[in-house]
């Protein structure tokens, strides 16, 4: 019976001498449960090399051989649990495990016709019927229901009887079910059960969203204290302030703080104390019972006060200040260790580096500025934002095919698609593709039309080009790219005529504002429902916006910057779908136009752009919190018409972060040594007027007249009105703000010190 099933399985299956090759992965065509009827007259191709397999056979055959078992028909062995028994055909299940293979065939076999019956019966303690029916089905059809009420079981129960195929199952369905309440849970059976891959991904997925972890689960205020501090002092730990790693040790001290307090010297060496807000540090760190109680925590607060004295000291003008402070916080908190004063005007020594208590944690997202217009001409630079470090950072993969501006982009995975745009000879119609992981360029289908100022968005996996200019008219077309066909696909077009708008996803739909007509900037709207295939018009925005920005936040749509048809803007606005109306957002520090826009760290970062004078590079950030904006680092580069995206989780994500992160404070101290500098210029250039016209004339930006980056706005302004800024600028030059500019740029040092000030 055994070599009559064995050959009807090698007739319908195509494999006779490979019994594990499921338990290796390469199964059914059913495996992952993702064909579906339009799939069934495709050939699979099995392991076995030159071989095909029928997938309307191999389905028809499995369904046939289930029958049989259902029917207990040329059934030959039983399999017994606890509260149910199964009849089972031997061969089928002996090459789907190798627990039943040893049961029938091994230790337990015998070749004496009058023992054939011993080796017909397995009984498996502990194990429920219905988990025991799981794993037959999945013997038998390779498919089997998981969910989160028997993955556990399930996944135990595979491994004991070598169902190796379907722990794999169970461990990818444990990585979709990862949620801020469950990760640690799943982390701590992961590691119990040696599943190194599920325990490496829900360890992952708690450093990745740590602020929600640390606010919603309780586990992990039960874990060991190896195993607590090995996570907070991880530098994959996602945090934008350092306050809640402190707020999460104190909680778990507060457990149980009879055993725990006495940790918490060595948890504080875990936190980067440095990066803490100051107020979090003065009144919930050094003033907290445990730390006043602890001796070994007394030394990293006068560390910590003296790395902040180190940021200080470099600014004269309130070095001495914060010496006094600082002196008098160290007396109250060690009255009687007068060895501990700071010395007011402590030396530099020669070459400062980052302490640990100071040292940035990596970033888990990471912003991609590409391309762009600067100078007259276009651009093909990359460069990536280290939110962390706070550092633009110059990326050595520039397009081959040549540089471009005004276009579009969007990321899909770890692809960043760029559509469309202008060279200064060229519109585009061709799109480009580039790999994040393997750094490299590919050409995709091209779209059915030119399109320079084209917006974009994706949703759903599919890529939008949204209106734009071919060259000789503005459009109001639309086209959709499938990246898995590479093919592009013309659907329902605008309402109206817009070039130089800007696009994004809200809620399911995509939304675009502001834009070009031809003759005028817009203030309209609307939005594409992919349901209905439809264009809504939404209410008009407070302001006329033409190079324009807008990105999805927190459910909410925010346009900012643009150009009105008369100046650069810095005002924003956000659009609220479920009042439909528009509200203001405090205004940026800088007005621009044709600049990135994008998502990190909660907060919205304004790049680069065009401010109706000069091409800048200036970055700064939005934090809802506090409606304001809050100085960034500068980009390397100064250019308009960039885009920008963010790419989350990046395996490869320290190719594009700030490499040598021990040296920020050096780094600091060589930009207030250079703002010094400026400073001495500037007092020398407001007196000598030969020196403002050399100042003028070594300007690094665009000239005021660079028309080239005032793009479609210029057209608008032509039909509209004169640029009244610019004529104020040619007739009264600033002959300082060049120094202003350098000056801005060097006020700011990391990331964090821009939360401090928020």
């Amino acid at each position: 019976m055994a070599n009559l099933m064995n050959r009807a399985r090698d007739n319908f299956l195509g494999n006779n001498n490979n019994q594990h090759m499921h338990d290796e992965g390469v199964v059914m065509p059913d495996v992952d449960n993702s064909m579906d009827d339009g799939d069934m007259d495709d050939p699979m191709v099995l392991s076995t090399p030159g071989r095909t397999l029928n997938a309307t056979m191999s389905d028809q055959a499995l369904n046939t051989l289930n029958e049989l078992r259902r029917n207990n028909l040329l059934c030959d062995a039983v399999i017994s649990v606890s509260d149910d028994s199964f009849n089972v055909h031997r061969a089928i299940m002996s090459a789907s495990s190798s627990y039943f293979r040893a049961q029938f065939t091994g230790f337990n076999s015998t070749s004496s016709p009058e023992k054939s019956d011993e080796n017909r019966s397995v009984y498996i303690p502990g194990m429920s019927g219905a988990i025991m029916e799981q794993l037959i089905q999945y013997a038998y059809l390779r498919k089997c229901t998981i969910n989160a009420d028997n993955v556990h079981e399930l996944l135990i129960s595979a491994d004991y009887v070598g169902m190796m195929g379907l722990v794999t199952q169970c461990k990818q369905q444990l990585a979709t079910m990862l949620t801020p309440e469950n990760c640690v849970s799943i982390m701590g059976f992961a590691k119990f059960r040696f599943l190194d891959d599920l325990y490496a991904k829900a360890r992952n997925y708690l450093l990745r969203y740590f602020i929600e972890v640390a606010a919603k689960n309780k586990d992990i205020l039960e874990i060991g204290l190896k195993d607590f501090y090995d996570i907070i002092s991880d530098d994959e730990l996602n945090t934008r302030e350092e306050d809640h790693v402190w707020k999460l040790c104190i909680k778990w001290i507060d457990r149980d703080p009879e055993n725990r307090k006495q940790y918490v010297a060595q948890l504080m060496q875990g936190v980067r104390l440095g990066l803490m807000t100051p107020k979090c540090f003065m009144e919930e760190v050094k003033e907290h019972p445990y730390v006043l109680q602890c001796d070994d925590a007394k030394p990293l607060i006068v560390e910590t006060f003296k790395f902040m004295y180190d940021l200080d000291i470099m600014n004269p003008s309130s070095g001495e200040v914060f010496t006094k402070k600082t002196n008098a916080m160290l007396y109250s908190l060690f009255p009687l260790s007068s060895n501990l004063y700071v010395p007011f005007r402590m030396p530099f020594s020669k070459k400062l580096t980052t302490p640990p208590l100071a040292m940035p944690r990596l970033p888990h997202e990471v912003i991609f500025a590409i391309g762009g217009w600067s100078g007259g001409t276009s651009k093909g630079c990359i460069e990536t934002y280290d939110t962390r470090a706070d550092r633009w950072v110059n990326i050595p993969a520039e397009d081959p095919a040549g540089p471009r501006a005004y276009h579009g982009t969007a990321v899909i995975g770890y692809k960043i698609y760029s559509i469309g745009g202008y060279d200064g000879v060229e519109y585009f119609n061709t799109c480009r593709v580039f790999d994040a992981v393997r750094k490299n360029w590919k050409e995709i289908a091209p779209m059915h039309c030119r399109r320079c100022y084209v917006s974009v968005a994706e949703l759903n996996g599919l890529i939008y080009a949204i209106g734009g200019y071919d060259g000789h008219n503005r459009l109001n077309t639309v086209e959709r790219y499938n990246p898995k066909t590479n093919q592009w696909t013309v659907i329902t077009s605008m309402n109206m005529q817009r070039s130089d708008a800007s696009a994004c996803t809200l809620r399911g739909k995509i939304y675009t504002t502001g834009g070009f007509n031809g003759q005028e900037c817009l203030d309209s709207a609307e939005s594409y429902d992919p349901a209905t295939n439809v264009w809504t018009r939404i209410p008009n925005m407070n302001h006329r916006r033409s190079g324009v920005s807008c990105v999805a936040f927190r459910g909410q749509l925010y346009v900012i910057g643009g150009f009105n048809g008369t100046a650069r803007l810095s005002t924003g606005e956000r659009y609220d779908p479920d009042a439909q109306s528009w509200s203001f957002i405090r205004e940026m520090n800088h007005s621009r136009s044709n600049f990135g826009l994008e998502i990190i760290d909660d907060m919205i970062f304004a790049i680069g752009g065009f401010n109706g004078v000069s091409t800048i590079s200036h970055t700064e950030c939005y934090v809802a919190e506090t409606d304001e904006w809050m100085e960034a680092t500068d980009m390397n580069v100064v250019r308009s018409a960039l885009t920008a995206n963010n790419v989350a989780g990046l395996p490869n994500k320290r190719d594009y972060i700030h490499k040598e992160r021990d040296r920020l404070m050096e780094e600091r101290r060589q930009r207030l040594l250079a703002s010094a500098m400026a400073r001495d210029a500037e007092t020398i250039s407001v007196s000598n007027a030969s020196v403002e016209t050399q100042d003028a004339a070594m300007d690094d930006y665009d000239s005021p007249n660079e028309d080239d980056d005032a793009d479609d706005e210029v057209d608008a302004a032509a039909a509209l009105a004169p640029v009244i800024e610019d004529r104020h600028e040619d007739q009264h030059p600033d002959p300082n703000r060049r120094f202003r500019v350098q000056l801005r740029a060097q006020r700011f040092g990391s990331q964090h010190e821009i939360r401090r000030r928020a």
